[in-house]
C-alpha cells in the first residue's frame, strides 16, 4: 500500500488535474458537453478500439467526473475508482458484474431496506442466489459458503441496526475459500475506514451522503483496492484476459455501466469535488455531537434506550474503535415507549428534520418501521432487526445545545 506523507484534506484540496487547465482554474470546471473532438479517424478509432484513453461521450467518461475519481483514489490509495449515479447503483453494478447466473453472494441480514430488497428481489431474478446470514458469527457465515459463493457483502456499520461486523476476521474467511469482500462503507467514508488495512476487496459508498459537502447532490462510487485476484470468480475470467487487475473496473466501464446507464453527471461530480474537501471536518464536528447527544439520551427518561457505537457502552465500542479511527459515523437511534410515542415526539420536532437522508448538515430523523421499512412484512422486519419504537437519527452539524433544545420541548407530552 502507498503511504502518502499528506493529510487527508491536503490529498484531497491538491489532487492534481489529470491534465492541465487551459485557464489554469482552481478548481476543475464543470464540463456540461456531450460529446469530444478528436484530430483524426485514427484517433478516434484508437479510442473506441480501447488503444488509447480519451473522452468520446459524457455517458461513459466526463472530465469533471474522471477528476472526482481521481480524488477519490488520492484519499483512498485505492487501484482504481468508477463513480456512478447513486449508491444503489455501484451496489448493483458490482455484484452484476462479480457474481454469473448460478452463483451466489452471502449478505448480511440486516442492510440497508433497498439493498436488502435488491438481494432479495432483483438479483434471484437474474439467476443469483442470495443467502443471509448473521456477519458477526464467522462459523455462520462458513455455513453459508459454498463452491459458488463469489462475493461477502456487508455494511461497515448496519442501518439502523448500528452492528459492527470484525471486518478483519471475515476477510480471513474470505481468502480461505476465494471469495471477494464487498463492503458498503457510506456511514464510515475513507477519512475513517482505511478498508484496505482490512482486507476489503471492493468498496462502494453512497457519495450522496458524507462526500457530497451536505445532501447537494446523490451519487456512488465504487473503490477497488486491487487486492483480489479476478480470475478466480468464472463471471470475470475473460476480462482478466484483456485487462489483469483492471478487470472488474473494465467489465464496469464497458459493460455493465454502459449498458445499464448509471452515470454520474458533471454538475453531480462538481459538487462531490468541492465536498470531499472539507468532509473530514464536517465528520469530526458530526461525531462529537453524536457524543454529546448520547449522554442526553441516557439521561432522559422517555428514551428507553439508544445506539450509538461511539460510546463505551455500545457491544462493539473497542471494534469501532479500532476499524474506524474512534469515529464510527454520525448515525444514532434510541427507542421511546411505544409507536404512538414515536410519532407524537415526530409531530413535534422544530428544528430536526422529518426526512430520510444521512449525513446532511442539518440533522434528520425519521421513523424507520413506517417509512424505509414499510414494503416489508412484520415477520422480515423482526429479523432485520426493526422496531416500531425505533427512531433513526442522523446527526448534522448544528450547535449541539440546539439540538438538545429540540429534543427537551418534542419529547415533553
Amino acid at each position: 500500500m502507498k503511504e502518502n506523507k499528506e493529510g487527508f484534506i491536503t490529498r484531497s484540496l491538491h489532487a492534481p488535474f489529470p491534465k492541465n487547465d487551459a485557464y489554469n482554474a482552481l478548481h476543475m470546471p464543470v464540463y456540461d458537453g456531450v460529446a469530444y473532438e478528436f484530430d483524426s479517424a485514427e484517433d478516434i478509432a484508437d479510442v473506441f478500439a480501447g488503444n488509447k484513453v480519451a473522452h468520446a461521450y459524457s455517458r461513459t467518461s466526463n472530465p469533471t467526473v474522471e477528476y472526482f475519481e481521481h480524488k477519490m483514489k488520492a484519499v483512498t490509495d485505492a487501484h482504481a475508482v468508477v463513480a456512478l449515479s447513486s449508491g444503489m447503483a455501484a451496489i448493483s453494478n458490482v455484484l452484476i458484474a462479480l457474481v454469473e447466473n448460478g452463483g451466489n453472494v452471502v449478505a448480511s441480514n440486516h442492510l440497508f431496506g433497498h439493498s436488502y430488497a435488491l438481494l432479495k428481489q432483483t438479483l434471484p431474478a437474474l439467476g443469483i442466489e442470495v443467502r443471509f446470514a448473521d456477519m458477526t458469527d464467522m462459523e455462520k457465515v462458513a455455513e453459508q459458503t459454498d463452491e459458488l459463493t463469489r462475493v461477502y457483502f456487508f455494511e461497515t456499520i448496519t442501518n439502523p441496526q448500528l452492528e459492527i461486523v470484525d471486518i478483519s476476521r471475515l476477510s480471513e474467511l474470505a481468502k480461505q475459500k476465494n471469495v471477494a469482500v464487498v463492503c458498503d462503507s457510506t456511514i464510515t467514508p475513507p477519512y475513517v475506514f482505511k478498508s484496505m488495512q482490512f482486507g476489503v476487496d471492493v468498496e462502494v459508498m453512497s457519495t450522496t451522503k458524507f462526500i457530497s459537502g451536505g445532501a447537494a447532490a446523490f451519487g456512488g462510487v465504487v473503490v477497488d483496492n486491487g487486492l483480489f485476484d479476478w480470475s478466480k470468480l468464472p463471471a470475470m475470467k475473460e476480462w482478466v484476459v484483456d485487462y489483469n487487475k483492471n478487470a472488474l473496473v473494465a467489465r464496469i466501464r464497458k459493460e455493465i455501466f454502459r449498458h445499464l446507464g448509471g452515470t454520474m453527471t458533471a454538475h453531480t461530480a462538481h459538487f462531490m469535488n468541492l465536498g470531499l474537501d472539507i468532509m473530514a471536518l464536517r465528520v469530526d464536528r458530526c461525531v462529537d455531537n453524536c457524543k454529546h447527544l448520547s449522554a442526553y439520551f441516557d439521561s432522559h427518561l422517555k428514551i428507553v434506550s439508544s445506539n450509538y457505537p461511539g460510546v463505551n457502552s455500545h457491544e462493539s465500542f473497542d471494534l469501532a474503535q479500532e476499524q474506524f479511527s474512534s469515529k464510527p459515523g454520525a448515525v444514532m437511534t434510541f427507542d421511546l415507549e411505544s409507536k404512538e410515542a414515536c410519532f407524537q415526539f415526530f409531530n413535534r420536532l422544530k428544528l430536526i428534520r422529518r426526512a430520510t437522508n444521512l449525513n446532511d448538515n442539518k440533522t434528520l430523523c425519521i421513523h424507520p418501521e413506517s417509512t424505509i421499512y414499510a414494503e416489508f412484512s412484520d415477520e422480515e422486519k423482526v429479523s432485520m432487526g426493526i422496531r416500531p419504537t425505533m427512531m433513526r437519527l442522523s446527526v448534522g452539524i448544528e450547535e449541539v445545545e440546539d439540538l438538545i433544545n429540540d429534543f427537551k420541548q418534542a419529547l415533553d407530552f
